[in-house]
């Protein structure tokens, strides 16, 4: 739109280099995923060894002559590499490369791109698309840079770069404040779901991990799960009644990676924001992949980033099937649950995750058969308004007896508005058991 480029193909030469100047290096195989995620069908696969990157190609000449034989002799169309690139780099290499060239925040952003289904999903992917453009603006327009002078070509006082430029700020600024309308409804969202007293737990973790596999498993829902890197943007929530807890809100949300551009983390703030603010985080983990631990330790940094590596957390090792283990749930020495390890494809320890989830969030319980006056009514409509009635039967003196199961906490806080002691309640025979 912007600026006269090369057209973008799906043949694609990749390019790693393994750095040695300081920078951690990126996984190549997870490299050739996100390609393959983005619809890129890779030719050929360039690697090779650089203590510092070239100031003006970032690769050496031997590698640029290399890259551009491939490039002729497959007819690709789009040169991508594994690292970030400047915008003089990416327009020197378009330069000499004769073709699109692509580094990994573009990649990444590419992806969101086509993943986005929601509106405020697109407008965050736009958002962060824009902020990336805007570094890269300079280069399509040096024929426009200097204003001509003659009957007709006098321009508005701007030259066309400052013109883009300023289109550019006018966008960025109006979907900001749409972002901002959606920050304020979730927090509105939130802010009532804490005055019900309704625990949120979200599912957090490394992209392809398995989360949304793991939350269509746990809730029924039919959220959008596939063996490829950000398959969910969009954060999904559902409700479910947990035994001891009660209604539990879960949200599926996006998954990680290393080195997530610092524009896609900021765009997707108000996403983010549903985690940070979560009662619970159960961050997912690939048991089967290599580079477990190293994608565990991607994750925390992340949620470092959002302010949320300080909220209770549940560690889920997910793909068991492919290790062929037995579920099972990790305990601490006061027998707290730590991890659980199960399957969201086969669905084997599932129940043990909603076990070690009702531990963690369960408090105790008040259940039992509760004997209401006939002036109680108004305590009979407030247990009604927080769903911890289960049965109720009329007795011959008029008043009611009510099967009740409600946290304690909860009990305590309705009896404060009536101004009612808990020993002023009356039970039937079989009395209160409380957990």
């Amino acid at each position: 739109m912007f600026f006269d480029r090369p057209d973008s193909g799906e043949l694609a030469v990749l390019v790693h280099l393994n750095v040695s100047y300081g920078q951690e290096s990126e996984d190549p195989r997870e490299f050739e995923e996100l390609v393959l995620s983005a619809g890129g069908d890779p030719v050929a696969f360039v690697t090779g060894k650089s203590t510092s990157p070239n100031a003006r190609f970032f690769i050496g000449s031997g590698k640029l002559q290399e890259l551009q034989q491939l490039v002729a002799e497959l007819k690709a169309e789009l040169v991508i590499f594994n690292h970030t690139l400047s915008p003089s780099q990416e327009r020197n290499l378009e330069k000499e490369l004769q073709c699109r060239v692509l580094d990994r925040t573009g990649l990444i952003l590419d992806i969101f791109a086509q993943r986005a289904r929601t509106f405020e999903g697109k407008l965050q992917v736009e958002l962060a698309q824009l902020r990336h453009m805007a570094t890269r603006l300079v280069r399509g327009w040096t024929h426009l840079e200097r204003q001509k002078g003659g009957i007709g070509l006098r321009g508005p006082g701007e030259t066309q770069l400052e013109t883009d430029r300023r289109l550019l700020r006018n966008r960025i600024s109006m979907i900001e404040s749409r972002l901002k309308k959606v920050r304020s409804q979730r927090e509105q969202g939130r802010r009532s779901r804490q005055r019900a007293s309704i625990p949120t737990v979200s599912l957090v973790g490394y992209t392809n991990a398995g989360k949304s596999t793991l939350f269509n498993r746990v809730t029924g829902a039919d959220v959008y799960a596939q063996n490829q890197l950000f398959a969910t943007l969009d954060p999904t929530m559902r409700r479910l009644d947990l035994q001891d807890v009660g209604a539990v809100i879960f949200a599926d949300t996006v998954g990680f990676i290393s080195h997530l551009p610092h524009k896609l983390v900021e765009a997707f703030r108000a996403t983010l924001e549903e985690a940070a603010n979560s009662t619970l985080l159960l961050h997912i983990v690939d048991a089967a992949a290599e580079e477990r631990l190293h994608n565990i330790e991607q994750v925390d940094i992340v949620l470092g980033e959002i302010g949320a590596e300080e909220l209770p957390q549940l560690r889920v090792y997910n793909k068991i099937d492919l290790l062929e283990m037995a579920p099972r749930i990790d305990r601490d020495d006061r027998g707290k649950p730590l991890a659980v390890w199960l399957s969201a494809q086969t669905g084997e320890g599932s129940e043990l995750l909603l076990e070690a989830i009702s531990e963690l969030l369960g408090t105790e319980m008040v259940i039992g058969t509760l004997m209401l006056t006939s002036d109680q009514a108004r305590l009979r409509a407030r247990l009604y308004q927080q769903q911890a009635v289960s049965a109720e039967s009329y007795r011959d003196d008029g008043g009611c007896s009510l099967t009740v199961r409600i946290p304690k906490s909860d009990l305590l806080r309705v009896l404060s508005s009536e101004s009612m002691a808990f020993d002023a309640l009356v039970w039937a025979e079989e009395g209160e058991s409380q957990h």
